[in-house]
């Protein structure tokens, strides 16, 4: 029980995911359009979760894969997706601001 707290309270270690990042990681925000277009990470592509499943094109031959959104919710279901597909190369990169921060961190 104590793990799950301390998983959900914690501050998540970025460092894996900074990683990714620098390796060229395909940034995905699973963000509306409209969401999408009020702001976010540069170089990412919009790709909204209720679409994923249909352009699943826009994955394949990608190195390592990270999803976003707003909250982390809409990410976690579309890793979700991209994993029963056979995508095995996902990373839930919770908000998009989140990510954003990671990129200009550097």
């Amino acid at each position: 029980m104590f793990k799950i707290l301390k998983k959900m309270f914690s501050k998540s270690d970025n460092s894996q995911m900074e990683n990714l990042i620098k390796e060229g990681a395909l940034l995905v925000d699973v963000r509306t359009q409209a969401e999408f277009a009020e702001g976010n990470v540069k170089g990412s592509i919009n790709i909204p979760l209720d679409q994923v499943a249909n352009k699943i094109d826009r994955f394949k031959g990608k190195k390592y894969i990270i999803v976003f959104c707003r909250s982390g919710n809409r990410s976690a279901q579309a890793k979700a997706i991209l994993e029963q597909k056979g995508f095995n190369n996902i990373t839930n990169g919770g908000t998009w601001q989140d990510v954003n921060n990671l990129i200009n961190k550097g």
